[in-house]
């Protein structure tokens, strides 16, 4: 049997990517290697989460895996963040990297998007949650054991209040219809505290509804 492809899986500390790196361990072909994360260079904190970046350490932890950190500026010319993606995927390439792991769902032109920036890498996207049922995905999130807590809410589509919350089936009962059970429109985003894919939890406690970017985000903190 060939040795398993050495890959490393586009972290962004909510629960597509974290259930997406669940599933490719799963798969005997491939083995994930390091995480990698953009961060706000200013604020330290990833973009549209808000997640500080001491919990990013923790979950990297708690995966038994190290994190490669991309900092760019915010906002973030495309022109920039495409120099500093091109850096990070000639970097891991050099490392015997082969596949980049994406946890997109549905959205046909970020998928495209990311293909046309690998393509002269030589780097091999993938995207297991491509096109699964997000109302039965979510819910196979949680039987899987997977505890997040909603980072940030678009206030245009979700009460502000939801910040902060825990994502669960209250949380999923109380979404207005046409709101995606998986934010995957950007009407929320989630952290992961928990779940088969971490050793150990990452607990949070929840602070103040802040207003960034356009979200209403929840400040997370290291809990005790």
């Amino acid at each position: 049997m060939a040795p398993p492809r050495r890959a490393i899986l586009a972290w962004s500390s909510g629960k597509d990517s974290a259930y997406a790196l669940h599933l490719v361990r799963q798969q005997v072909e491939l083995e994930v290697v390091a995480l990698l994360t953009t961060i706000d260079a200013d604020r330290q904190r990833v973009a549209m989460h808000g997640v500080p970046e001491v919990l990013l350490d923790r979950q990297a932890a708690a995966a038994g895996l190290p994190l490669r950190k991309i900092r760019i500026p915010n906002p973030c010319p495309n022109a920039i963040y495409e120099q500093a993606m091109g850096a990070a995927m000639a970097d891991a390439k050099a490392d015997g990297v082969e596949v980049v792991v994406f946890g997109d769902l549905f959205l046909a032109d970020i998928r495209t998007y990311r293909e046309a920036m690998l393509r002269p890498t030589g780097l091999e996207p993938t995207f297991p949650l491509w096109h699964r049922d997000t109302a039965t995905l979510a819910d196979e999130m949680l039987r899987s054991g997977m505890r997040a807590t909603v980072a940030a809410v678009d206030p245009r589509r979700l009460e502000r209040g939801l910040a902060g919350q825990a994502f669960d089936r209250a949380f999923l009962g109380r979404l207005p219809a046409g709101v995606d059970p998986c934010g995957e429109n950007g009407e929320f985003h989630t952290f992961v505290t928990d779940g088969p894919m971490f050793t150990q939890p990452v607990p949070v406690k929840v602070g103040a509804i802040l207003e960034r970017d356009g979200l209403a985000q929840a400040d997370l903190r290291p809990a005790a």
